[in-house]
């Protein structure tokens, strides 16, 4: 079979590489597509490996068709749609994935979409409602409204009740992000966001939850301005790795900073959690209330280019690789 190797140039190869063997736990899925993360990004600069055992190609989820099962699984059959979140291996034409780290492809999605859930719903769920707790009703800030990550998170938290916040870097892309359904988008270049949420906490609408991949100084500018009892959860330090922390809001309003990383957990929280997906979410997915939102699809032997439309921050949403 062929995946997507990165050679001594930090390119990207379409190679022949050893067919998987599945493990008696594991199913084997013909790829027939694979969303695109910034994890792929850091990978091939070296600063992001695969967890141990993974292989070393790129790829953290992939929607296909099951071709082979294991001898202990039971819940999946020859044929059956399927998308999954791996630690790795998804740019390639087929992959061995835990038989508990499956789910079924939304009635009603192509693979396409399909390949764009795993992460960024997993990631998405797991920040809003696990560690931030959210609720309907309450306000949710999620900044860097373009990214594939909050283009999901922010349709998810409108399908169960939040109001939302978030943040984008010009006019052009206000617009851009508007049809995500965004309370309130902030010009984060001529916007002070800080002063923002200020206003919200006057209006009574303060944030009681922060699903934040920028973090930086903006966390400490926000926090005396966050509901009681609130959750800054940071996801992600692409903005900056320090702040400065009031620590008298932090005491007096009860707040919570949590820092969470889904790559890290153990593969059985990781069962669990897609386990819950499927009960809690598919259904707003097949129901339309929440879509996966596609900025475009490229083929998997110009993985490269779409490398290149996340570093450049031009996409709205997901970027998928169509592998066959």
């Amino acid at each position: 079979m062929k995946a997507t190797l990165v050679n001594e140039a930090k390119d990207l190869v379409w190679s022949e590489v050893p067919m998987p063997v599945i493990r008696d736990n594991e199913v084997l899925v013909k790829v027939h597509a694979a969303g695109v993360n910034r994890a792929d990004l850091l990978q091939r600069e070296g600063k992001y490996p695969p967890p141990a055992g993974c292989p070393e190609w790129m790829g953290l989820e992939i929607a296909g068709e099951v071709v082979e099962t294991g001898a202990e699984v039971n819940e999946w059959k020859t044929g059956d749609r399927v998308c999954a979140l791996l630690g790795g291996g998804g740019y390639a034409e087929y992959a061995a994935v835990r038989h508990d780290h499956l789910m079924p492809v939304p009635e009603g999605l192509s693979m396409e979409e399909a390949a764009a859930l795993p992460e960024a719903c997993a990631t998405s769920y797991l920040n809003l409602f696990r560690e931030g707790h959210l609720r309907a009703g309450q306000t949710v800030f999620i900044p860097a409204g373009k990214s594939g990550l909050a283009s999901f998170a922010i349709p998810m938290a409108k399908a169960f009740g939040a109001r939302v916040i978030t943040t984008v870097r010009s006019d052009e892309a206000k617009e851009k992000v508007r049809p995500l359904g965004a309370d309130r988008i902030l010009n984060s270049k001529t916007e002070d966001v800080a002063a923002a949420l200020a206003e919200e906490e006057r209006n009574g609408t303060p944030v009681a939850v922060a699903m934040d991949c920028l973090s930086g100084e903006l966390i400490g500018q926000c926090l005396p301005y966050m509901a009681r009892g609130g959750y800054w959860v940071v996801i992600s330090t692409l903005a900056g790795t320090e702040t400065t922390v009031p620590l008298r809001a932090l005491l007096t309003r009860g707040l919570h900073l949590v820092g969470s990383m889904l790559r890290n957990r153990t593969p059985e929280y990781k069962a669990e959690l897609l386990s819950e997906l499927v009960k809690v979410v598919w259904p707003k997915i097949e129901s339309g209330a929440i879509r996966p939102p596609i900025d475009r699809v490229i083929p998997i032997e110009k993985a490269a280019e779409a490398h290149a439309v996340l570093q450049r921050s031009e996409n709205v949403g997901k970027v998928v690789l169509r592998i066959c």
